[in-house]
């Protein structure tokens, strides 16, 4: 099964960190995510800009909308994600617990909703490894 892990950090958590801190924390990240790579169960992993770099756009009655920033004030914000492969909830919770950003806010852990075409049974795309920035 595959999982979204959303991670959603408190800024408050974050803000006390020293320079040195916030570095380990990083450090920390990527070598969680190295590791779950060597163990075939990540997919992909990134951090996202803060919350003020954002755009929503909506779309009601066939009218578009555009707010910049985030949307509503909140304690935490999602600060990036993770996709995992795993036998069941249960072992996506195990490999959730110990990624270091636990501390910094929560994780929540969603499964893919797998879908097909109605017509033609055609999935969604997979993932291109290949593509470079």
């Amino acid at each position: 099964m595959k999982f979204a892990c959303l991670v959603y950090v408190d800024e408050a958590i974050t803000e006390r960190l020293s320079p040195a801190e916030g570095e380990k924390l990083k450090n920390d990240s990527i070598e969680f995510d190295w590791s779950l790579r060597k163990a075939d169960k990540l997919i992909l992993a990134q951090p996202l800009k803060a919350p003020e770099t954002a755009v929503t756009i909506r779309s009601r009655s066939g009218r578009l909308s555009r707010t910049d920033g985030p949307f509503a004030e909140t304690k935490e914000f999602l600060g990036g994600f993770f996709l995992i492969e795993a036998r069941d909830l249960d072992e996506a919770i195990r490999i959730v617990e110990s990624d270091p950003m636990i501390e910094m806010g929560s994780i929540e852990i969603r499964p893919f909703l797998d879908q097909t075409h109605s017509v033609t049974g055609q999935g969604r795309p997979p993932l291109e490894t290949s593509r470079q920035e």
